[in-house]
């Protein structure tokens, strides 16, 4: 597996309305992204949060952190990134690619093909001038003890990273979930169900099979500080 580490990265918040909170109030949720250090580069899971224009700006209230302020931070610079990953391309995750003009974009087909059917992201983001993308199809080992893994249900292309560690496996699990909590009732959900508890009981996303083989003891993710670990160690 070699050396590889993770570091997160704060790149700012918004601030979500209350019709999308399912209650009362507004909720203010962090954009966080992750520097993975490997042996074979340096890979960019997420870029931050883009210009959507003013009615997108008014809705959510965003304040952002220069991606260039953050991988300073962390004694990186915009050229020293190999590789970008975006869970997905909505704008608060895609925000900052085209400062990464010419490295290579890596995401699912199907995402890709959604955003540039319209009414989905900020076009500007997707096919800025430089834009590179690597194209891949389902799961794939994209660096020794790195795969990408889909991870459908907030899109229809929205993918995780897993990282094989030399003390465990972290996913890096994007917006696959909006927090910590609800993967872990999913993961609760399965764990019953696994255990031949009756029905009825909550239904829960079945790539968690996949991630489950993965035994991760970290799960982390772009909306949410919290992080999962298993209660059993």
């Amino acid at each position: 597996m070699g050396n590889m580490s993770v570091r997160r990265l704060d790149l700012g918040y918004f601030v979500r309305p209350a019709a999308e909170t399912d209650g009362p109030l507004p909720r203010v949720e962090p954009v966080l992204a992750y520097l993975v250090r490997h042996d074979n580069g340096l890979i960019l899971f997420d870029t931050g949060i883009g210009d959507a224009g003013p009615e997108t700006e008014a809705h959510y209230r965003p304040r952002r952190r220069p991606l260039q302020e953050a991988l300073s931070a962390s004694g990186v610079a915009l050229d020293d990134i190999s590789l970008v990953v975006n869970c997905h391309l909505h704008f608060d995750h895609c925000g900052g690619n085209p400062l990464l003009r010419g490295k290579p974009v890596l995401v699912q087909d199907v995402e890709l093909a959604t955003a540039r059917a319209g009414d989905y992201t900020v076009d500007a983001l997707i096919d800025f001038p430089g834009a590179v993308y690597e194209e891949v199809t389902g799961e794939v080992e994209v660096r020794p003890g790195i795969w990408v893994v889909p991870t459908p249900g907030h899109t229809e292309g929205h993918q995780s990273l897993v990282l094989r560690q030399s003390d465990g496996t972290v996913v890096l699990a994007g917006q696959a979930h909006d927090f910590a909590s609800g993967f872990a009732s999913d993961q609760l959900a399965r764990q019953a169900a696994l255990g031949g508890v009756e029905p009825p009981l909550p239904p829960y996303r079945p790539w968690l099979d996949r991630l489950a083989a993965f035994d991760p003891r970290r799960v982390l993710f772009a909306h949410d500080c919290s992080v999962w670990e298993p209660a059993r160690s």
